[in-house]
């Protein structure tokens, strides 16, 4: 008998992992499209003219459709199913991407203005993704494994760079900055149509028997990937109004803002920062970026452990959300030492412990799959996502004219580490109790 159940069991985590694996591969391809810039920053600016503010601005671009898009895109969710509109922006966003390759026949402010609208449209793209993945994972995986799941899809956004932004170095040196986002952009449409033949609910997947669906029911799995999607149109606005006056809800909010604060830094600037101010090339920076980034990944996958160790053990699920957060938020501080560090030994160790921090930290998605509404997973995780990413806004342009003021990413780093400070304190001081928002009528 116990063998029995021990092949059932099996059966059931492989079937979760291959949902997850999916969730992860998508969220890297995801985060790599939006580094692209990053790696081709330098020498795209070399060629086409940009200067320092210009960068800022670019970089940007992304964020500010992003944001726009996130209530629209959460509402897409509930309304019209996560699995085909999710395929859909993976298609889209990847040939955005691939379109951007296209950039260097343009000079001037039309090379700006075509680039410009390129990442908007790619922020447009994208903006779904993560409140399906949160959805995804309250609907196929327990309370005591969501963290664990969260996280580890979460953590793409590391691997991403581990895996492609050496791939991507490469690429700039041997054949253009181009030909990253040709590259790019082809393997992110060949991944939607996989997409398609791989994911389904847990009421629909072919492999999942009725006992199987039983046990995550049992354990606290929301089984649903749609939400209630008669309901949405009407319920919008009222769900919005309801969430936004919770106070967790807005410290949760405000907390994420100044995380993707870090990781905005290092999807934006960072290269930048290690070719300009460190003298690096941009080989060189490709392959000094990977151990920050493993080790953002480890941190991830050590801040969900963590956290769902915390819950078997008869923590609160609040304790076993904020430990990590807070404790990860303070040693992401760390990347202020790179100010009085010259070796760039030190500088990358400090980063890689800086991000170390900010992997362990990083469990706002999970925090989301515990705490948005049954019926209306795409419109909380989009509301969360909003403020999260206005930091895709204002980070890169607050430390484009930082850079192009002081001549030094001195001040940049400061303003980053304080960031890290005050995203530990709203789970400390203004969130409180996490819970499930419950919609009242």
């Amino acid at each position: 008998m116990s063998a029995v159940l021990g092949l059932a069991a099996a059966k059931r985590s492989r079937i979760r992992l291959g949902i997850l694996a999916m969730l992860f591969s998508a969220t890297a391809i995801n985060y790599a499209d939006r580094a692209t810039i990053a790696i081709a920053g330098p020498a795209m600016a070399k060629d086409l003219g940009f200067d320092a503010v210009t960068m800022g601005y670019v970089f940007s671009a992304f964020a500010w459709s992003y944001v726009l898009a996130q209530l629209p895109g959460g509402w897409l969710l509930d309304r019209y199913g996560v699995k085909w509109v999710y395929a859909a922006a993976i298609f889209l966003w990847s040939a955005f991407t691939l379109m951007q390759g296209a950039v260097g026949f343009f000079s001037g402010f039309a090379a700006v203005a075509v680039l410009f609208s390129l990442r908007l449209a790619v922020g447009l793209a994208e903006a779904p993704v993560f409140p399906a993945n949160a959805r995804i994972t309250a609907a196929w995986f327990p309370s005591d494994e969501r963290g664990m799941a969260s996280a580890f899809f979460n953590s793409a956004q590391y691997f991403a760079t581990v895996l492609f932004a050496p791939l991507m170095g490469w690429i700039v040196h041997a054949f253009g900055w181009q030909h990253v986002f040709t590259v790019m952009g082809a393997l992110g449409i060949a991944f939607a149509l996989l997409w398609t033949q791989v994911v389904h609910g847990p009421r629909e997947h072919p492999g999942l028997g009725p006992a199987e669906r039983d046990d995550l029911e049992r354990g606290g799995a929301l089984m649903d990937m749609e939400g209630r999607r008669a309901e949405t149109a009407t319920r919008a606005g009222r769900t919005l109004r309801q969430l936004l006056s919770e106070r967790m809800l807005l410290g949760i909010y405000v907390g994420q803002y100044c995380i993707n604060t870090l990781t905005y830094f290092f999807l934006t600037w960072f290269p930048v920062y290690l070719v300009k101010e460190r003298g690096l090339s941009i080989l060189q920076a490709g392959f000094a970026a990977t151990l920050p980034a493993l080790c953002g990944f480890l941190g991830g996958i050590l801040g969900g452990v963590i956290s769902d160790q915390l819950l078997r053990r008869g923590y609160s699920l609040t304790a076993a959300r904020k430990i990590p957060i807070v404790s990860g938020m303070l040693l992401s501080m760390a990347i202020i030492g790179c100010n009085v560090v010259q070796a760039d030994a030190l500088v990358v160790g400090l980063m890689a412990l800086a991000f170390f921090g900010k992997g362990i930290g990083a469990l706002g998605w999970a925090v989301v799959s515990d705490t948005s509404p049954r019926e209306s997973g795409g419109l909380s995780g989009g509301l969360f996502n909003t403020f999260g990413n206005l930091a895709g806004i204002t980070t890169p342009i607050v430390i484009g004219y930082i850079v192009h003021e002081t001549g030094s990413f001195s001040g940049a780093l400061v303003f980053v580490g304080l960031n890290a400070l005050v995203a530990g304190l709203c789970y400390l001081v203004v969130v409180g109790e996490i819970r499930r928002v419950e919609l009242r009528p």
